[in-house]
């Protein structure tokens, strides 16, 4: 969690000083891609008969639309938002996908949950709409809409078959093909402008916050199973706010606080770890 969070103030940092937005989704894609093509050779291209579909939503999910998606918001809108909106979201967007599509049933606790991040994504959006912050509103669209990307990802995963080093390296490889003639002859390229030390930051993040979380996570799912472990991503929003004051000087106002407290509440609840029949 503490990696997520890391990842998402970085990347403002990037797409705020020297690099343009575009370097920097370049330079989240490259190192990761680079590492795990082997890997794909390896298992093959992920693309099987029956599965094309899910495969190919995976891909489009998790893959550059996520990253655009992701990184854009932070242009307009702190960290504190970011981590709030997007991780905070991922759960209840993934429940009312579920609901939708697989007609999966919600608990009591469950929507309890849901209304807290729902209030909380209020408190945040809309305080900041009337109070006539400029700009803020593209960011929160931008977080909400990598939240339902990644809420997508999480149910066509389960659909298509691939393990989770196997969905990274199909995630990666084929959004860096995709991205790399696009970058490099539609969106001028700065990199060669750039300080290498702001270069090298954001190649350490893609590494760490991609990957190496990837493996940290699914440890901790292994270990603790995957509602406890589910259950932790209600400290992405705190972390990501506290991580932003001494990273880039933003100290969020009261009601981003009070946003994030409710939307951190409303994780704990959703994953279904934390039971109210336990405080009865």
């Amino acid at each position: 969690m503490l990696l997520w969070a890391a990842g998402l103030a970085i990347t403002r940092y990037g797409v705020t000083g020297s690099l343009s937005l575009w370097d920097v989704i370049f330079l989240r894609l490259t190192a990761p891609a680079i590492m795990l093509t082997p890997l794909l050779f390896k298992l093959g291209p992920g693309f099987a008969p029956g599965r094309y579909g899910s495969v190919s939503l995976v891909v489009l999910c998790a893959g550059l639309p996520f990253v655009c998606a992701s990184s854009a918001g932070t242009l307009f809108a702190p960290v504190a938002h970011a981590g709030a909106l997007m991780p905070g979201t991922m759960p209840l967007f993934t429940a009312l996908l579920a609901w939708l599509v697989l007609r999966e049933t919600v608990g009591r606790t469950r929507l309890i949950g849901f209304a807290c991040i729902l209030l909380g994504v209020i408190a945040l959006g809309g305080y900041h709409l009337f109070a006539g912050a400029p700009g803020l509103w593209r960011g929160h669209l931008l977080f909400l809409l990598g939240g339902s990307l990644w809420a997508t990802y999480t149910l066509a995963v389960r659909q298509s078959g691939l393990s989770p080093w196997h969905g990274a390296a199909v995630i990666y490889v084929y959004s860096w093909l995709l991205y790399l003639p696009i970058y490099f002859l539609a969106l001028q390229p700065r990199l060669l402008q750039v300080p290498p030390m702001e270069i090298g930051i954001q190649v350490a993040q893609s590494i760490f916050s991609g990957l190496v979380s990837m493996y940290t996570y699914g440890y901790a799912v292994r270990s603790l199973g995957p509602g406890r472990a589910a259950a932790f991503a209600a400290l992405v929003p705190a972390l990501a706010a506290l991580l932003a004051i001494p990273l880039l000087g933003e100290w969020p106002e009261p009601v981003t606080w009070g946003g994030i407290a409710l939307i951190g509440t409303g994780v704990a609840l959703a994953s279904g770890t934390v039971s109210l029949r336990r405080f009865q």
